[in-house]
């Protein structure tokens, strides 16, 4: 990273660092595996990308449903997994990333089912949205636009504070709806950051597509989802006491 950085003489890569080291830090020690499991997020999410385009290409809503909820589930599993890779190194957990990877898969495949679907839906039914406004012949009002951005906002939300709580808690629906509303209220404008940075990135996705399609294998999921989750990880381990349960789980 000192290649892309001025050198920091109080950088101790052995030691857990702050701030924008911390950054460093974990690209330095997490960034190859993270790679490689967005590979896999990509091949998982193919199908529900698939299901998509064909749909919003049929014209067709009976297209659309079924294909984005099947799709969705399909995915579920994938995203649960780089959601669990990204929160094991940001608490600097021991081991290899495939058998961890496997493991993840084994203990929330099931339980990711309906977030997946859930997912798949509202992403289908996003972008089948934004295909009939272009179909229109006469715009959209403003007030329907804004409508459009506000839940593609609240799904942001939602997803940045579900899946994370999914990966590394047993918990019921309402305790994790009940935490993303305290924990949004507490910390609004960090949360609505993280927000709209994934915003900004998916955006420039699609508006610059297909050309940045050719950077998914390499950002893809993995790097906004990191860099989102870590502007919030000190917060949510301090208000969840992520580290210090887990701890108890693994050594009791």
């Amino acid at each position: 990273m000192g290649l892309l950085t001025p050198h920091d003489p109080s950088y101790d890569p052995s030691v857990r660092q702050t701030g924008f080291n911390r950054y460093k830090q974990l690209i330095s020690f997490y960034g190859g595996r993270w790679f490689q499991i967005n590979l896999l997020t990509v091949l998982g999410a193919l199908p529900l990308a698939t299901g998509i385009i064909l749909s919003v290409m049929s014209s067709s809503v009976l297209v659309l449903v079924p294909t984005s909820i099947l799709g969705g589930m399909l995915f579920g599993p994938f995203l649960a997994g780089l959601y669990d890779a990204l929160y094991r190194g940001f608490r600097d957990a021991p081991g290899k990333w495939w058998p961890a990877y496997k493991k993840s898969w084994k203990q929330n495949w099931k339980e990711s089912l309906l977030p997946g679907a859930l997912t798949g839906l509202f992403l289908g039914m996003f972008s089948f949205m934004a295909a009939l406004f272009w179909w229109a012949q006469t715009p959209p009002s403003r007030g329907t636009v804004a409508l459009y951005i506000f839940a593609g906002f609240l799904f942001l939300l939602l997803s940045t504070l579900f899946w994370p709580q999914m990966v590394l808690f047993r918990q019921t629906a309402m305790n994790r709806l009940g935490n993303i509303i305290l924990f949004t209220s507490k910390y609004l404008w960090r949360v609505l950051g993280a927000v709209a940075l994934q915003a900004l990135y998916w955006a420039i996705y699609v508006l610059f597509a297909p050309w940045t399609l050719l950077l998914l294998p390499f950002l893809g999921f993995w790097y906004i989802t990191f860099l989102s989750q870590l502007l919030l990880y000190d917060r949510l381990d301090r208000e969840l006491h992520i580290e210090e349960l887990l701890k108890e789980k693994e050594h009791p």
